[in-house]
Order: structure tokens, then C-alpha cells, then sequence
């Protein structure tokens, strides 16, 4: 087992056996057919989340102080 899925098992308490159970139930509620185009939205999804995300960092403007300048532009005399 790799370490991200002991990690997964250990964060919700799921072996194995629950993992598996899991994922027939998933199987028999979606079908076969559907899974593959359910990972793909959900990748899309992560993507779009990511990219947004990375934009409004981007937006954020830089602090400024009090009298107005930008303090990374300030020397130290």
C-alpha cells in the first residue's frame, strides 16, 4: 500500500474491505459506462478549481502601508 492510502484509511478508518464494498456500490449505482465520463467531469472540475484559485492569488494586490507606498519597495537607511 502506498503511503497516500494508508493516509486515507487511517484519516477515515476504512481497510480494505470497506474500500472495496465502496466501490461496487458506486459500480452498481452508476454503471460501467458512466464512471469513466464521471472521473473525467471530476477532473475537469479539479482543474477549473485550481485555475481559479491560482487567478485570484494572481488578482490579489500588493499591501500597501499606511502613508501609501509599497513596502517592498522601501529601503532600510
Amino acid at each position: 500500500m502506498s503511503l497516500s492510502t494508508l493516509t486515507l484509511a487511517g484519516i477515515f478508518g476504512l481497510g480494505g474491505p470497506e474500500l472495496m464494498i465502496i466501490l461496487v456500490i458506486i459500480l452498481l449505482l452508476f454503471g460501467g459506462a458512466k464512471l469513466p465520463a464521471l472521473a473525467k467531469g471530476l477532473g475537469q472540475s479539479v482543474k477549473e478549481f485550481k485555475k481559479a484559485a491560482k487567478e485570484e492569488d494572481d488578482e490579489k494586490p500588493a499591501k500597501k502601508t499606511d502613508d501609501g507606498n509599497d513596502p517592498s519597495k522601501l529601503r532600510n537607511n
